[in-house]
């Protein structure tokens, strides 16, 4: 398990980038004279970039050295925010935030999959959960701390802390981390076999609507938190929601290799973040009991991937890279969606509580798709044979 560390050190740097924007957004909107549902799309295009890249590159660069890959890719990344930093314009920042998105796209779900070939089978589970584990590390301690150094010095200072965070993640890939076996190339019939398999399309379906109401809310947490509070300092809610998800990326892992059974965990853990965002207007005015909320909604959140990432490891084991892939493209192309509809809701003047009603419609049709791929016993013969013909 030391070894996989090395991928979490990387996820700790994308998941301080991928969310830290959601804070600094009152900043940047002062710096370029940009609204928040402007510089929202900042949000939207970086997850955006992840989700069209997480794919094709799985499938172009399928059998190329993993570790090579990862050294790659975090080094764009890097390159991306520094650029992010330096941006002398609102439209050179969101090309930044493309370029970032597609260094992100790259190295997550190669990390992830790459991670479960370092350890023994019964360890997959714990693999999975720790390199995930990095991402929302990255979150709970690198979100407020560089809201803090944002509030002491800029915004861009805030940036080029995550550029010295991809530069260690990548000399700790380049010395550290073992030559990661590489797969032979599979052929134009598998590949096509994952994107036509039923099993599949719901899996990720369920994934990219809980997105919407997840991610896509959490994006506008500043805006919401003072419409129902009046607050303008949301660094402790930050610490709630990442706190939990860091508690709930590392417990999942646990959870998986003792259960055995993802898909009665993923329900579980759906109503339960179904909820935490029901209770999130009705219990605001509550004293600590106010925080309780986005610890739950954090931990719930989080620990949705691993139960995901391990059912479609299932259904196509001879594609891990490709499927976790795809997997991820889902999971931040409904961000993507949550965000931009979430800034819509916002420039049309109808309020940030809005934005709660409609992330428990999202989540309402996750739930709705769980249950079917539960009661379904989803089969590919058929699909085996349209492509034997």
């Amino acid at each position: 398990m030391k070894r996989v560390l090395f991928l979490a050190i990387g996820m700790f740097a994308l998941g301080f980038d991928a969310y830290i924007i959601a804070g600094l957004i009152p900043g940047i909107s002062e710096t370029y004279n940009k609204s928040a549902y402007q510089v929202g799309q900042a949000v939207s295009i970086f997850t955006l970039f992840y989700a069209i890249s997480a794919p094709l590159f799985a499938s172009i660069l399928t059998g190329r050295p993993i570790k090579k890959v990862l050294l790659i890719s975090m080094l764009i990344f890097g390159i991306a925010n520094a650029l992010s930093a330096l941006s002398p314009n609102f439209s050179v920042f969101l090309i930044s935030r493309a370029i970032a998105g597609i260094g992100a796209g790259l190295f997550s779900p190669l990390a992830v999959a790459g991670s479960t070939m370092l350890v023994p089978i019964d360890k997959k589970g714990r693999a999975m959960g720790l390199t995930i584990g990095g991402m929302s590390m990255g979150t709970v301690l690198g979100v407020p701390i560089g809201l803090y150094i944002a509030s002491i010095f800029t915004w861009q200072f805030a940036m080029w802390v995550v550029v010295i965070l991809s530069g260690i993640a990548a000399i700790t890939i380049l010395k550290f981390l073992p030559h990661i076996p590489v797969s032979a190339p599979p052929a134009i019939r598998e590949r096509l076999a994952m994107f036509i398999d039923k099993r599949v399309t719901v899996t990720v379906l369920i994934t990219f609507f809980a997105s919407i109401a997840s991610l896509g809310l959490y994006t506008y947490l500043s805006p919401l938190l003072q419409e129902l509070t009046s607050t303008k300092d949301i660094t402790i809610y930050l610490w709630s929601w990442g706190l939990g998800g860091l508690f709930g990326s590392f417990l999942i892992g646990y959870l998986l290799d003792y259960f055995k059974k993802p898909k009665v965990l993923t329900v579980m853990i759906l109503l339960t973040l179904t909820g935490s965002i029901i209770c999130i207007p009705l219990v605001i005015q509550l004293s600590m009991v106010k925080y309780v909320p986005f610890f739950i909604w954090g931990a719930m959140g989080w620990a949705s991937q691993a139960p995901q990432q391990h059912i479609l490891l299932s259904y196509q084991p001879k594609q891990g890279s490709a499927v976790v892939a795809l997997h991820s493209s889902m999971n931040y192309l409904g961000s993507a969606m949550g965000a931009t509809l979430g800034g819509i809701v916002i420039s049309m003047g109808m309020g940030t509580m809005s934005l709660i009603y409609f992330a428990i419609f999202s989540m309402g049709i996750s739930l709705s798709l769980q249950f079917y791929s539960m009661k379904n016993n989803f089969s590919i013969i058929h699909t085996n044979r349209i492509l034997d013909k």
